[in-house]
């Protein structure tokens, strides 16, 4: 007896699917036999296959489930009459010629594929294995499934048992416990089940407002690092057969031969990458002068501060936007406060080691960071130094740092370790390369840079990981996309390169603006400038410093009251501003607010490149 497929609620209602010995497979991928549109659906989602004398409907580990009759299954023998619900479409299971019940609109054309073969297998190399390695590898195996095979390396882990783990700061990893805000337009391209781990209940907070970033009804989403480490490292043990996790640092000359073996190196160690390094001949020679001023390459040095800050959401979102001398970015008040420092600032940036009585720039060049001890000073568990401008009385910085803490509410006792990043930024003439050619006995590799290997972005606009996402997702989807068996060619990645070189644009741009403003005369000068100049002033008048930070604050809270709500009162913020020192307030005032019209504005949807492959996994129920 024939068997065929009929469609009863959906695109497909009416429509009559016929089913012999090939299998039918069911799935968004324009490669099923039966391709579900709908987003509730995955990629490769459920298909049915002869068993003996009869039919059985197996689920493909599909984010949503495969229902028979009501309830999940994964494997289920087909009988007369089942109705089958993939995604929002439901099917009914019957033998050909049945007539159509009264209630089933008449037939109409089928849409009926060829089932998906099982190719040769993508081998694939990722050298760094932090969220945007991980997060590439994770929707690489669940686009492709079975056909690739994935390795990640990173010598920031270690092995515990039959599972890889992170090592901890005795083994000589300090993990980031810095906040991030994960804009809506990322998350939501993440796989339904990353969604839903990353984003449990407590792990995360909505601080900032929804914007052009902000998609399907969903807003900004506060992470810390380490947990989106946590979470992908997890479910990357999780994969045993298809993701292989090596706790050691990719060498491209000792792993010659395994990168001689690979379809793909993806690259994403970070900013100074010793593989793209290595490969500059094939990815070309950054260039710096186009973030130079008057020839020299620009560069701020931040302090990061971990904090416990007792303000609410809404007046630190309004604090941190009105001025550029500090940012604070948290969980629940627990984050970073980081501080742009003026030159002279960050020759400060040292620590000494009392015994050998010698000073070390471990906190400035590494970083490391430095937690209070039981004593309460900082200390370099690494390098056994103490950070040393909180140990002088006379620290112009120490006191400055002080003054920050209490312009966002911080208590001294709350504040827990220091630490400083040098952010400076360049621009990579591209991000795709062939390491090597077709041959013979090889299949070619092609290299792609991702992360911050490739748009290393000034944080203070808050865009680098979700640049970093971005570029993984594009890449993921380009892959399956081109993946068929042969050798990759440059065609194959005109996509992934034009969404690249528009993420570094936009994210770039945006960033330069938060390292540079207009001077009174109209020139380009950078802001830590003006802020160096405001604290080397004299005198000056307080109570129009105090005014011109209200109007700020006050213009600042009409834009955003529609969007969050809480916001503090003018009496509130002239109270929270009075105890602030003459130097202080005119620091603030002199760096001037967020250039949000750069901030803000229209933002790169790389969904543009892919509208003909539906590949994002639905928004998680969170």
């Amino acid at each position: 007896m024939s068997f065929e497929i009929v469609g009863r609620e959906g695109p497909f209602a009416g429509q009559r699917f016929p089913v012999g010995d090939a299998p039918v497979t069911f799935g968004r991928h324009r490669d099923n036999s039966v391709v579900v549109a709908s987003r509730a659906a995955s990629r490769f989602h459920a298909e049915i296959v002869r068993d003996g004398g009869g039919y059985v409907l197996r689920d493909r580990e599909s984010s949503n489930g495969t229902v028979v009759n009501g309830e999940e299954v994964a494997s289920y023998r087909l009988r007369p009459g089942d109705l089958i619900t993939i995604g929002e479409e439901v099917f009914r299971w019957e033998p050909s010629g049945t007539p159509a019940a009264p209630d089933e609109p008449p037939v109409t054309q089928m849409f009926v594929r060829s089932a998906v073969p099982s190719g040769p297998v993508l081998n694939v190399l990722v050298s760094g294995g932090g969220p945007v390695g991980l997060a590439f590898a994770l929707l690489l195996e669940h686009l492709i499934g079975s056909q690739v095979s994935v390795t990640v390396y990173d010598a920031r882990w270690t092995r515990e048992g039959s599972r890889v783990v992170w090592k901890d700061e005795k083994q000589g990893n300090v993990r980031r416990q810095q906040v991030v805000t994960v804009q809506s337009r990322q998350y939501l391209n993440l796989t339904e089940p990353m969604q839903e781990r990353l984003f449990q209940p407590g792990a995360y907070t909505e601080m900032w407002p929804s914007g052009p970033d902000s998609i399907r009804g969903q807003g900004p989403r506060n992470i810390r690092i380490s947990r989106i480490e946590d979470v992908l490292l997890e479910m990357a043990n999780e994969r045993p057969g298809r993701i292989r996790l090596v706790p050691e640092r990719f060498d491209p000359v000792e792993n010659a031969e395994e990168l001689a073996r690979s379809h793909v190196l993806a690259v994403c160690e970070g900013s100074r990458s010793r593989t793209r390094e290595h490969f500059t001949d094939k990815f070309g020679q950054a260039d710096k002068t186009i973030y130079s001023l008057d020839g020299e390459h620009l560069q701020d040095v931040v302090l990061g501060l971990r904090v416990r800050s007792d303000l609410s959401d809404p007046m630190t979102v309004l604090l941190t936007v009105a001025q550029n001398r500090f940012l604070l970015n948290s969980l629940r008040g627990e984050g970073f406060l980081n501080m742009r420092l003026t030159d002279a600032e960050a020759r400060e940036v040292i620590g000494i080691d009392p015994v050998r009585q010698v000073f070390e720039e471990c906190i400035a060049s590494r970083p490391c960071v430095m937690a209070r001890d039981e004593y309460g000073d900082f200390t370099c568990s690494t390098h056994s130094t103490l950070f040393l401008p909180a140990l002088v009385k006379g620290s112009a910085l120490w006191k400055r740092v002080r003054q920050g803490l209490e312009f966002f509410g911080v208590a001294e006792g709350n504040l827990s370790a220091v630490t400083a990043f040098r952010l400076n930024m360049v621009q990579r003439p591209r991000f795709t390369a062939q390491l090597r050619p077709a041959t013979a006995t090889g299949p070619g590799t092609y290299g792609f840079l991702l992360g911050d290997a490739a748009n290393a972005i000034h944080f203070w606009p808050g865009r680098g990981l979700n640049s970093g996402l971005a570029s993984a997702i594009s890449l993921a989807r380009s892959l399956s996309s081109a993946w068929n068996g042969r050798p990759f060619r440059d065609a194959d990645f005109i996509r992934h390169e034009a969404a690249m070189s528009m993420l570094q644009y936009r994210h770039k741009s945006r960033a330069w603006n938060a390292m540079v403003t207009a001077g009174e005369d109209g020139a380009t000068v950078a802001i830590k400038e003006l802020i160096a100049r405001s604290v080397e002033e004299e005198g000056g008048d307080r109570e129009a410093d105090l005014e011109t930070l209200m109007e700020r604050l006050t213009a600042i809270r009409e834009r955003l009251s529609s969007r969050i709500s809480g916001m503090p009162d003018d009496a509130a913020l002239r109270e929270h501003l009075r105890t602030l020192t003459d130097e202080t307030l005119r620091s603030l005032v002199a760096g001037g607010p967020w250039d949000t019209l750069t901030v803000g504005g229209e933002e790169v949807d790389i969904d543009i490149f892919y509208r003909d492959e539906v590949t994002a996994e639905p928004a998680a129920k969170v």
